[in-house]
């Protein structure tokens, strides 16, 4: 790899051949254009459909635009830089990925919990549930999410690129990793990064647990439902959202325990994507598969778009007779 300038950082991938840097861009490459097709065709059906105007297919939008953010900002750079071989990021990239993958990852959490939150009125308080989960209350809680998201990238990025580097600037990892660049610090400057972490800790802990408490208030009351089919339809609809939020906490709890290691392994690598490709590119896959509505809503946009193509040939050949 090149060098890199004394402003900003030399990321060092996953390899230092670069026959394997290409063969993890394209891996990654695919990985991406899963999640780019998946989270985008999420965001334009409950956009589109008329039938996915609940407030359960608002958040899920608002999910699947934090999982794009969240993919976006990493993963096309280390492709580019793999593909040119040169591992170089300039001091602002590099804040711009430490903010938005902070922003993103305590978003996620919190409107993880906002949905739990929805799915336990839709079952447990079902009566309530229109006047509970009203526009109002379903816009101030998106807000929050994404306002809550910012503040924690803001002081992340402040407490992390406070501190003065020692010796040269290079990052074991394919993108800005914030535990990564505090490993770069002088003396303890970082201890003040470690506090904002440990309070996103705190949050993101009582977080779990609000999950964790619908979730035994909603399978108790789905199990005392007398009809099967109102059983199955609430799980259709529980299930996604409960692997996700499986899937979502398991990847943090592996980039929390992580060894940072001098030279990365393969442990490494898979830990790198599990928390950073992983649910950005399965969590449409998961909501897609399980959900029939959502299922329903994809084949309706792309009749709609068979239909119009078919319009659209048929104008044309008129026009040219």
């Amino acid at each position: 790899m090149t060098n890199f300038t004394r402003s900003g950082f030399l990321l060092m991938g996953f390899s230092a051949k670069p026959e394997l840097e290409i063969f993890y861009a394209c891996l990654f490459l695919v990985l991406y254009l899963l999640a780019l097709t998946g989270n985008m065709l999420i965001i334009t059906t409950t956009s589109l459909d008329d039938s996915l105007q609940s407030p359960m297919y608002f958040f899920l939008k608002h999910l699947s635009l934090l999982d794009l953010c969240y993919i976006s900002v990493t993963v096309p750079r280390f492709i580019y830089n793999s593909f040119m071989h040169s591992g170089n990021i300039s001091l602002w990239e590099c804040i711009v990925q430490c903010f938005v993958i902070a922003l993103c990852a305590v978003a996620e959490m919190a409107m993880l919990t906002l949905m739990s939150y929805d799915r336990y009125v839709a079952i447990c308080l079902p009566l309530h549930y229109e006047i509970v989960m009203d526009v109002r209350t379903c816009v101030h809680g998106v807000a929050g999410v994404w306002v809550s998201g910012t503040i924690s990238g803001v002081m992340h990025v402040a407490a992390t690129f406070s501190i003065h580097f020692c010796g040269p600037r290079i990052i074991h990892q394919f993108f800005c990793d914030i535990p990564q660049i505090l490993r770069l610090s002088c003396s303890n400057e970082y201890l003040g990064d470690l506090g904002v972490t440990a309070i996103v800790t705190v949050l993101s802990f009582l977080c779990f647990l609000f999950i964790g408490f619908s979730y035994v208030h909603i399978f108790s009351s789905v199990l005392r439902m007398p009809s099967a089919e109102g059983r199955a339809k609430a799980f259709s609809t529980c299930l996604p959202h409960l692997v996700v939020v499986i899937l979502f906490l398991s990847t943090g709890v592996f980039e929390f325990l992580k060894p940072h290691s001098e030279s990365p392994t393969a442990l490494d690598l898979f830990l790198t994507i599990m928390y950073t490709v992983v649910p950005p590119t399965f969590n449409p896959i998961i909501y897609s598969l399980r959900n029939k509505a959502i299922k329903l809503a994809l084949r309706k946009v792309f009749q709609r778009k068979d239909a119009l193509t078919s319009i659209r040939s048929l104008l044309g050949d008129n026009f040219n007779i």
